[in-house]
Formats: structure tokens, C-alpha cells, sequence
């Protein structure tokens, strides 16, 4: 009888911990995150918000556009925008560098299979679209910091090299949502 109270009381326990582990905690930068915001891309602002032009923004705006496609949140979608403006100052680059010569696109993409073809790679919705994906399969994204989020997803040498967009993401994201998102 104490055997079979005592499996109870295990399983019971199991159930909580499983119950209570369903969503992995939020880090602090995105612990505020809401549900994806949509854009229309008529609406982008003409001047520039955080340094960046109305090509930068419509670009920002593809990337917000394919992670609520995508059922992602406001986080994702900042982490997105971080990320292009860490790797191409949000626009279309059709040239690498040193490190990725063979890299394009809004997130640098690398020509190595990962990240489609080519075309994939220069077309804003489909290469935010690649990145969301991959962003997905880092174990619990939510919970990390964001640039460690997009140098998981990326695979660049610094993992604190988009730390210094976060903010300007944020006010990026904000305005194209017409509203705040997020904490700076």
C-alpha cells in the first residue's frame, strides 16, 4: 500500500513539473513580447527611424511580416530585424565579405544548402522566412538573451555582435507597428 501512495506521489510530481516546464521562461529583453504585429508595406514611414530610409524600412517590414506568417511574437520579430541590421544594415547586399564571401541578402546568408537558393537568399520574405525557421530550432530562443538567440541561429564569430541593434530594433519595430513593443 505504501509502495503504490509513494508511485502516486511520483507521478503526481512528474505531472507538476511537466505541467510547469510547457514554456520555457522569457529573458529579459522580451519577457513584454506580444503578438506579432502585421504591416502593410504602403504604410512604411518616408523618414528615416533609428537612422534607417524607407528601403530599410520596407525590408523591416518583409521581415515582421514573414515571422507573423510564421505564428511568431514581437521578440522574434525584434530579433529578426536585430539581426539584418547587424549583418546588412537591412538592405539586399549582393556581396559578402572576407568571413562569407559567398554570403547575400539581408542576413548574409551563406551559400551552403541551410539557407535555399540564390534567389531565396535575396528576396527579403523568403530569407526572413529561412532565418525564422532556423531561429525556431534553437532550444528555448525565448529564454536566451537576443543576440545569443540570433549567433545560435546565424553561427557568426562574436556572439555579442548584434547586441548593439537591439534598441534600434526595437524603435525600428515599434514604429512600423505604430505602437511599443518591447522594453530598451
Amino acid at each position: 500500500m505504501a509502495l503504490v501512495a509513494g508511485v502516486l506521489v511520483l507521478l503526481a510530481a512528474v505531472l507538476v513539473v511537466r505541467s510547469g516546464t510547457a514554456e520555457p521562461p522569457r529573458s529579459a529583453e522580451c519577457a513584454a513580447a506580444g503578438p506579432a504585429v502585421r504591416v502593410d508595406p504602403a504604410a512604411v514611414p518616408d523618414g528615416p527611424v533609428a537612422g534607417y530610409g524607407p528601403e530599410q524600412l520596407a525590408n523591416a517590414a518583409a521581415i515582421l511580416n514573414a515571422a507573423a506568417d510564421l505564428g511568431l511574437d514581437t521578440c522574434a520579430q525584434t530579433i529578426g530585424v536585430m539581426t539584418a541590421m547587424g549583418e546588412s544594415s537591412l538592405r539586399v547586399l549582393d556581396r559578402g565579405d572576407a568571413a562569407g564571401p559567398d554570403s547575400r541578402g539581408l542576413f548574409q546568408q551563406r551559400d551552403n544548402g541551410a539557407w535555399g537558393s540564390y534567389a531565396d537568399r535575396m528576396d527579403p520574405t523568403t530569407s526572413a522566412t529561412n532565418f525564422f525557421l532556423a531561429l525556431q530550432e534553437v532550444p528555448d530562443w525565448p529564454s536566451l538573451e537576443p543576440t545569443i538567440a540570433a549567433h545560435r541561429t546565424q553561427r557568426n564569430a562574436d556572439p555579442y555582435h548584434y547586441a548593439r541593434y537591439w534598441d534600434p530594433a526595437v524603435e525600428v519595430v515599434s514604429a512600423l507597428a505604430g505602437r511599443p513593443v518591447l522594453g530598451t
